[in-house]
């Protein structure tokens, strides 16, 4: 007679066993059509699984994100089923959930079409409608791979052979369609109602260059309708923002084959690059930070006594000269170790904050480079932190509030903590793992911050806290990192002499806050869809004329605005005034300045917002307080523009 406790504390006895179905036959009718799966004991289960026990139990359905995430796996599924239905020569391979939905890869003689996405969307639904029971059963490994070879699915049999022999594995049958997964799935195809192809895209065989190149089909799939308009609305939304094709609009920067992962910058985006990493300097500056440089490449010795080569090798770039090997520094932490070694430091010396704009290099797949966002050369706002133990805690709880101080101005007001813990590949032993870890909980815990825990995420060094920032969108980005490092200086020799007279090891805190300038750029430009805040616009003033008459006045104007520091350009074109708003509305200058015969006349300057409200006719001393008023303490103009 098992006894099921239900997640509101009630319990249910029944007579015999009993599936997750009757238990929920056993609440209500309404709560059983909408089981998908149920959590046993905290295991996720199929609506069919037997309860021989005393058991825990929660029932899993649509509104619930395991529920959710069954639907997406289930709906991959479905695809498979459909494109083998219309392609039977087509191989499956895998199928996984992802962010807000899933994909699926196959391998197929010819490309797939947007044509063939219609039809194949169009028979999944045929599918859905059907209904058709989804069942599990279980083969042994050397079952499955006959029954895989049979069926002329090469690449499930691939699979399969890397699984270990002595399991047995599960597989799950709709119609006469059958997959190797693990579970749990949905009842039938019916429970499946709301969903979506979305895109066609090249995905190699296992991420590998060197294997078939596969094609990947996309989709997205959801509980109700409005979730599904809400998801595309958001996906049309960021489309609009997308950083890449406002870059080109606005002529921020570009990628090319040449140096792939590698940004060329132009003129307007290197101006935002200079605004931002000026703006940074001078909040460490205010923050007591020394700014250091180190070389670009170092032998592989230093990257062998730091564990680098070892840990980190295969994403570094490496050059040969006079039968020596360097590496090109992926990080400035090794770097920055050395100069704190360069003569000997007192415990009065601590805590000794060095920052450094490190220019490094890491060698990312070339599928995984993504615009900003993921690049192969980037500078981070790097900074270590030598320091005693006692001063872990104040020095964590200032760089938090620093951080916050920052993205603050920014734009940027919620952020979302991580705390990585150690992973499997690591230097140090466990004891200082231990410390590390929970002088990093301490720290979130002092600050106030809540926090989810990634197990095994830490860096090879130490733990770390990841903080994110949430963007217009609700999108996440992973910009700040606070990594708390017992190993290190010991390993590069660092010491310094204690109050006590003794040599010690520095503990070395790790950090950055914006990540990657390249990166952090990217996320500015999605968010504020390229309209940035005056102080970071590449350029803050255009100033037109109407006629040629006022033509020699729009270029004084001009002139006086950049001596001042103004990032101000003349649009002198024989165009009309209407033509030069729109283009200049269309490339997000903030501020218009349109000078006209009574502007001349007067010695005034009539300005716009790009918003298109009419601010008009002022002289220019009192548009450069607007300026400063709008640029606030970010970068004021020192004096301005005076009006003679």
């Amino acid at each position: 007679m098992p006894v099921i406790r239900l997640p509101d504390g009630q319990d249910k006895t029944f007579a015999d066993s009993v599936t997750v179905l009757q238990v929920a036959e056993s609440i209500g009718a309404g709560l059983a059509r909408a089981a998908l799966a149920g959590r046993v004991n905290g295991e996720l289960v199929d609506i069919s699984y037997l309860i021989e026990n005393d058991a825990e139990l929660a029932i899993v359905t649509g509104r619930d994100e395991d529920g959710l995430e069954i639907i997406r796996h289930s709906t991959a599924h479905l695809l498979a089923h459909a494109v083998k239905s219309l392609f039977p020569t087509a191989q499956v391979t895998i199928g996984p959930v992802i962010d807000k939905g899933f994909y699926y890869d196959f391998s197929y003689e010819r490309p797939f079409t947007p044509e063939d996405l219609v039809l194949i969307e169009a028979k999944m639904r045929e599918l859905a409608k059907q209904d058709i029971p989804v069942g599990r059963r279980l083969m042994s490994r050397e079952a499955a791979i006959e029954f895989f070879n049979d069926l002329g699915e090469h690449y499930k049999v691939k699979i399969i052979e890397d699984i270990p022999s002595n399991q047995h594995l599960s597989f799950y049958q709709q119609g006469d369609f059958t997959d190797l997964c693990r579970g749990p799935h949905i009842p039938s195809t019916g429970k499946i109602k709301v969903f979506k192809l979305m895109k066609l895209a090249g995905a190699y065989w296992r991420g590998d260059s060197n294997n078939e190149m596969l094609q990947r089909i996309y989709g997205t799939a959801w509980n109700d309708k409005q979730q599904l308009k809400d998801h595309l609305y958001f996906l049309e939304e960021a489309e609009k923002r997308d950083h890449r094709k406002i870059a080109k609009a606005l002529g921020l920067f570009h990628f090319q084959e040449e140096a792939p992962g590698i940004v060329f910058w132009h003129d307007a985006g290197w101006k935002v690059y200079q605004v931002i990493e000026q703006y940074m300097r001078r909040k460490l500056w205010e923050h007591g930070y020394e700014e250091v440089r180190t070389p670009q490449i170092m032998t592989r010795e230093l990257w062998e006594a730091s564990g680098h080569w070892d840990n980190y090798r295969e994403e570094m770039f490496t050059t040969l000269s006079e039968d020596r090997v360097f590496a090109i520094k992926p990080m400035s932490c090794p770097g920055n170790v050395q100069i704190f070694k360069q003569g000997m430091k007192s415990y009065r010396d601590l805590p000794l904050r060095m920052a450094e704009f490190g220019n490094c290099h890491r060698n990312e797949p070339s599928g995984a480079l993504h615009g900003l966002m993921r690049v192969r050369n980037f500078t981070q706002d790097d900074a270590h932190i030598f320091c005693t133990e006692e001063q872990i805690q104040d020095e964590v709880s200032a760089l938090i509030k620093l951080l916050h101080e920052i993205y603050h101005d920014f734009g940027f007001e919620k952020v979302i903590a991580a705390l990585s813990t150690r992973p499997e590949k690591r230097v140090g032993d466990d004891a200082l793992w231990d410390k590390a870890e929970q002088g990093l909980k301490h720290a979130l815990q002092t600050n106030g911050l809540e926090w989810q825990e990634h197990t095994g995420d830490g860096a090879f060094y130490g733990p770390k806290i990841d903080i994110y920032l949430e963007d217009c969108l609700g999108r996440v980005w992973q910009c700040a990192t606070i990594q708390l490092d017992y190993c290190l200086p010991g390993r590069l020799g660092a010491e310094y002499i204690g109050e006590d007279g003794n040599k010690h090891t520095p503990i070395m805190i790790h950090r950055t806050i914006i990540g990657s300038i390249e990166r952090f750029m990217g996320v500015l430009i999605e968010h504020f869809a390229g309209k940035l805040p005056v102080w970071l616009a590449p350029r803050q003033v255009i100033v037109m004329n109407i006629t040629d008459r006022q033509a020699e006045y729009a270029e004084q104007i001009t002139a006086e605005l950049q001596k001042h520091g103004i990032r101000a350009k003349s649009d002198l074109r024989n165009e009309k005034i209407g033509y030069k708003i729109r283009e200049h509305t269309l490339k997000r200058v903030p501020y218009f300045i349109i000078i006209g015969d009574k502007e001349l006349a007067e010695q005034t300057v009539a300005v716009r917002l790009l918003s298109g409200d009419d601010l008009g006719s002022m002289t220019l001393s009192a548009f450069s307080q607007l300026l400063n008023d709008a640029i606030g303490q970010y970068c004021r103009i020192e004096g301005g523009p005076s009006d003679s």
